[in-house]
């Protein structure tokens, strides 16, 4: 049963028709407005414990750390094959790192790991990735990762929160350390100021969980659309259930689990969601899998009329479509929807055409996603929205795509770092340190790890100068052995009358280091066609740090550039044996990129403080409130004039 203080808005699922559009299965229904919410400051760091069990979002009955690392939420199937070199791209890329960074006009510390635990409150949990959301107006930018926001002027000074996405989507916390009580476990955020409606748009996924904390099943995506132009001003929230079993006016996919007593369960869940727009809709892809068991059922897309949103409508029509089976059998995934720079021309053929990317070579792209990795592929799918301006009306869509073929990508190695201090490691390795956190001493000799460089899936994805730019994470073999990197796309797509959707590719490429790793790209592209791509890079000779390269039409990426060196090296739960046997270090997940004007702002994750033992025992795990006891993860935010 749940608390006085959890509010929960219910979704009006009423008049719903299912109709084919093109091969794919869809539904339109209506949500209801659920009530407002603002940005509110946080009440400042407290002075709280260091370490307060329960650390993590898991539960009685759940394996905490797994919840934690990523068996829930952020799912993938595949595997780089224990360091497979099959069908891997060969090459450095652009292979050098430039000696100065003219372009880059700005740079500042975003949130932290030490923000999200206790700079706000202390009903929040340890989580590891952030999960970069990044988006940007005229005067401000909009910073979002589990589970906080806050609003930067371009100076880089706060204006307003950090506040936790728990209290801003007006839910009970993340846990009340009072009573024990667990509200909704809110993750993967992303947002998008949209220049043609002057508002703002906010989307997360929320996990619906009992007081226990045990999760129910049910999951939606939220989304919270401003009022206005200002960030201070109200937001209108917006709930779409995501669970698919036929409950709350979604379709039944028949996901296969079994909840934590033995029944069946099937419920799905709308992991990895990613937003765009074009001059029609506001648009959520999500991957779906099923919530308690391990199958994957396919890439869905969520489209809406952006005007209705923008204008707060009281109920707002949503159109469902499902990519299961579409390629050739097999189903969509990571379907990166397009974002438009400010000024940039919206696609207006077919009566309005929303365009998306996505990768082939993930085991999820694949029948029914079991793993059977290592992948490798050398088509990226071309993915075409049209009849878009039926959304003001009655949506009546079309989804095509096509395959196009691109330079050879595979699944990446993890990225290793530069050895520094780690004093979360050194505290588990220690018979007097570990028991302070585990309670018992660590059965494990924990080692320094190696990042986590994400799968083949498609990141940000922009519509520029008639072009879709894009990027993903791939193996790149070097002389000096195999590392991660990227290939980028820029893609020329094309719609006719009746939807059918065509591409070829304009320019493709690698961007790579010989010594160090890339990883999780973000592309913003200017309406003039000029790009930046944010990125990590991290190696042996470099700690986890913010970098960028610059790409055209033309003449492609440029040399590597680092906005901000990383101070020392990762250091976080996920990584360890204690907390999860394997270990999934994560990092990242995504990054952002944000068109102003001729500006790019970007947000990558990186390490911006360095703490050995000593300092972390002395300053009750917090060293000088830069870190927590579990995580050190940091955030960069840039400005580029490419």
């Amino acid at each position: 049963m749940l608390t006085s203080t959890a509010l929960f808005f219910p979704i009006l699922a009423v008049g719903i028709a299912s109709q084919p559009i093109g091969a794919a299965a869809s539904s339109t229904r209506l949500i209801t407005s659920s009530g407002v919410t603002a940005i509110a400051d946080g009440s400042g760091p407290n002075t709280s414990s260091g370490v307060q069990n329960p650390e993590f979002p898991g539960s009685a009955g759940f394996d905490a750390a797994a919840a934690a690392g990523g068996s829930i939420v952020n799912r993938s199937h595949s595997s780089d094959g224990n360091g497979s070199t099959t069908g891997i791209a060969s090459g450095d890329g652009n292979g050098t790192v430039a000696g100065s960074n003219p372009e880059l006009n700005a740079s500042f510390e975003g949130l932290n790991h030490f923000i999200n635990r206790f700079g706000v409150t202390k009903n929040q949990f340890s989580l590891e990735p952030p999960d970069q959301g990044l988006c940007a107006g005229q005067a401000s930018i909009l910073e979002t990762v589990n589970d906080v926001l806050a609003v930067y002027s371009s100076s880089g000074a706060v204006v307003s929160g950090p506040t936790t996405l728990n209290r801003f989507y007006r839910y009970a916390p993340a846990i009340n350390r009072s009573t024990g009580v667990r509200g909704p476990f809110v993750t993967d955020p992303s947002c998008l100021f949209d220049t043609a409606t002057q508002h703002w748009f906010h989307v997360v996924l929320t996990l619906d969980t009992l007081p226990s904390g045990r999760f129910t099943g049910k999951n939606h995506l939220d989304l919270a659309v401003s009022q206005s132009s200002s960030l201070s001003g109200g937001w209108t929230i917006y709930r779409i259930p995501a669970q698919d079993d036929g409950t709350d006016g979604t379709p039944n996919h028949r996901c296969s689990g079994t909840w934590y007593d033995g029944t069946a369960n099937n419920a799905c869940l709308g992991d990895y969601p990613h937003i765009g727009a074009d001059a029609n809709g506001f648009y959520i892809t999500t991957n779906e899998y099923s919530f308690f068991g391990n199958d994957f059922h396919g890439a869905q897309v969520y489209a809406l009329s952006k005007s209705a949103l923008a204008a707060g409508a009281a109920k707002v029509a949503v159109t469902q479509i499902d990519t299961n089976g579409l390629d050739a059998g097999n189903s969509g995934f990571t379907l990166a929807p397009a974002q438009a720079p400010p000024g940039g021309a919206q696609e207006s053929a077919a009566h309005g055409t929303e365009y998306f990317l996505s990768s082939n070579a993930a085991d999820e792209a694949h029948g029914n996603g079991v793993a059977v990795g290592p992948r490798s592929s050398n088509q990226v799918l071309v993915w075409g929205l049209s009849n878009t301006s039926s959304l003001g009306t009655t949506p009546s869509l079309t989804l095509s795509h096509t395959p196009l073929a691109v330079g050879t990508y595979t699944f990446p190695s993890p990225s290793n770092q530069k050895s520094g201090p780690t004093p979360l490691r050194d505290c588990l390795n220690n018979t007097g340190c570990a028991p302070l956190l585990l309670g018992s001493n660590d059965p494990f000799q924990e080692k320094e790890y190696n990042l986590d460089s994400s799968d083949t899936r498609m990141l940000q994805t922009t519509f520029a100068q008639g072009n879709l730019w894009g990027a993903l994470d791939t193996g790149l073999a070097h002389a000096s052995g195999k590392k991660a990197g990227i290939e980028w796309f820029i893609v020329k797509p094309s719609t006719s009358q009746n939807g059918t959707v065509s591409a070829q590719a304009t320019l493709t490429g690698y961007e790579g280091l010989p010594d160090d790793s890339l990883t999780y790209p973000a592309i913003g592209v200017t309406a003039a066609g000029r790009g930046v791509m944010a990125f990590t890079v991290v190696g042996g000779d470099r700690f986890p740090s913010a970098g960028y390269a610059l790409l055209n039409a033309s003449t492609g990426a440029g040399p590597v550039h680092v906005a901000a060196d990383g101070a020392g090296p990762a250091d976080g739960f996920s990584g360890y044996r204690a907390f999860g046997d394997p270990p999934r270090p994560r990092w990242g997940d995504y990054g952002a990129a944000a068109v102003v004007g001729n500006q790019v702002w970007i947000a990558s994750e990186y390490i911006g403080q360095t703490c050995d033992l000593n300092t972390y025992l002395a300053t009750n795990f917090r060293c000088g409130n830069t870190r927590t006891a579990l995580a050190n993860w940091d955030t960069r935010i840039s400005l580029v004039t490419p």
